[in-house]
C-alpha cells in the first residue's frame, strides 16, 4: 500500500467526505494465483512469483486499494501450523489444515507457540524480508499485521462443530483455549510489527464469530478481540467476517474495530445503524454471484444499488461482501471501479 492509499483509508475511517467514492478489495491466494497465471503451489513457494502476482494486481488496477497489501500468507494453514496442525497442499487449490484433536482437553494442554520459530510463521516473515526492497521500490510499504482470529484458529485445531459444542458444554475449557490463542495472536501481531516498523494496521479474519448467538458473542468474542486490538496502538483495526455480522456489529466499537468487512447479505445502511456510525464499513456486493459470476453490467448495477438510500457515503469503502473469490475477471473489477467513480 502506498502513502496516498493509506491516507485515503485513514480518511474513510475518520468519516471524511471524499470527492470520488473509494474502492478496495481483500486479495490473497484464492484469487491472485489463477488471475496472474500461476498455480497456487508456486504462489506459496516462490517469493518472486508471489511478489510478481501482487505487483501485477496493483499495476493493473491503480485506482483501487488492495488490502492488506502484499499479504504474506499460506491460506488457512498459517496460524494452525504453528500449533502442529497437518497441512495438505494442492497445486491449484487452497491448502487445508487438519484438526489436531476433537478433544478440547488435549488442546488445552498445548503450549503457546514461539512465533519466531514455529510452523509457517517464520516463512511469512522471511518472504516479506526478501521482497521488502522490491515492495518499497514500488513506493509501497508493509502496513498491516495480519492473522486469523482466535475462534477461526480454534475451529481448525478442534473442528467447527466441536468448538460450537464446547462453547455450550465446556465453557471453562473453551475460555482456556481461546485465551491461549489470544495470547498467541498478541505475540504474533507484535512480532510482525517489530519486524516491519511501517505497520500501522491490524487485520483479523474470523468467520466463526458469525456463527454464534448474542450471549456467546459477549462471552467468547468481545473480550478476546478487545484484548488483541487493545494491545497495540494501531491506526486501523480491521476485522473481516463475511459470515453473519448482525450479532457482532453492535459490539465492534467496544472491541476496538474501526473498519469492518462483512457479509453481502447485510446492507450498508443496516450496518451503519447497528454500529452507530462508529465503524467504517467495507462492502458490499455479492462476491461470488455478482463479482465472479456476473457480467460487467451486473457488477455496475450492484455497486449503484449498494448505496441506495444512504444519507451519505462517508465512512464507506466500496468492496465485495468478503474477499476476492477465485476466477474473478479483470473486466468485472474494472466495471466495479468505474461504477464507483460515478457516485
Amino acid at each position: 500500500m502506498n502513502d496516498l492509499q493509506w491516507q485515503l483509508l485513514i480518511s474513510v475511517i475518520e468519516g471524511k467526505t471524499i470527492s470520488s467514492m473509494p474502492t478496495g478489495f481483500i486479495i490473497d491466494s484464492p484469487w491472485l494465483p489463477g488471475w496472474s497465471g500461476i498455480n497456487t503451489l508456486d504462489y506459496y513457494t516462490s517469493d518472486q512469483l508471489w511478489f510478481e502476482a501482487n505487483k501485477k494486481a496493483i499495476e493493473t488496477f491503480p485506482d483501487t486499494i488492495f488490502l492488506p497489501g502484499f499479504w504474506s500468507e499460506y491460506g488457512m494453514c498459517t496460524e494452525p501450523s504453528a500449533f502442529g496442525a497437518k497441512c495438505r497442499w494442492e497445486e491449484a487449490n487452497l491448502p487445508h489444515a487438519e484438526a489436531i484433536s476433537s478433544d478440547i482437553n488435549i488442546l488445552c494442554q498445548i503450549d503457546k507457540p514461539n512465533v519466531k520459530k514455529d510452523g509457517l510463521l517464520p516463512f511469512v516473515i522471511n518472504r516479506l524480508r526478501n521482497t521488502q526492497p522490491q515492495i518499497e521500490a514500488m513506493g509501497h510499504q508493509i502496513k498491516f499485521a495480519v492473522a486469523r482470529g482466535p475462534l477461526n484458529i480454534a475451529s481448525f485445531l478442534l473442528g467447527t462443530t466441536e468448538l460450537m459444542m464446547s462453547m455450550m458444554t465446556e465453557q471453562e475449557k473453551c475460555h482456556k483455549l481461546i485465551a491461549l490463542l489470544t495470547d498467541f495472536l498478541v505475540d504474533w501481531i507484535g512480532y510482525q510489527m517489530e519486524q516491519f516498523p511501517a505497520i500501522e494496521g491490524i487485520l483479523l479474519l474470523d468467520d466463526i464469530i458469525g456463527f454464534v448467538g448474542d450471549d456467546q458473542c459477549r462471552e467468547y468474542v468481545v473480550p478476546y478481540f478487545k484484548k488483541i486490538y487493545g494491545a497495540f496502538n494501531a491506526k486501523v483495526n480491521f476485522l473481516h467476517n463475511d459470515a453473519a455480522g448482525l450479532v457482532s456489529a453492535p459490539y465492534l466499537p467496544e472491541m476496538g474495530v474501526n473498519l469492518f468487512n462483512y457479509s453481502f447479505e447485510h446492507g450498508i445502511g443496516q450496518m451503519k445503524e447497528l454500529t452507530g456510525g462508529k465503524v467504517a464499513l467495507m462492502g458490499n456486493i455479492p462476491p461470488r454471484d455478482i463479482l465472479k459470476e456476473g457480467m460487467p453490467e451486473d457488477v455496475k448495477e450492484a455497486v449503484l444499488k449498494s448505496v441506495e438510500g444512504l444519507d451519505n457515503t462517508n465512512g464507506v469503502l466500496l468492496s465485495a461482501g468478503g474477499g476476492m473469490p477465485q476466477n474473478v475477471k479483470t473486466d468485472n473489477i474494472n466495471a466495479f471501479i468505474e461504477a464507483a467513480k460515478t457516485l
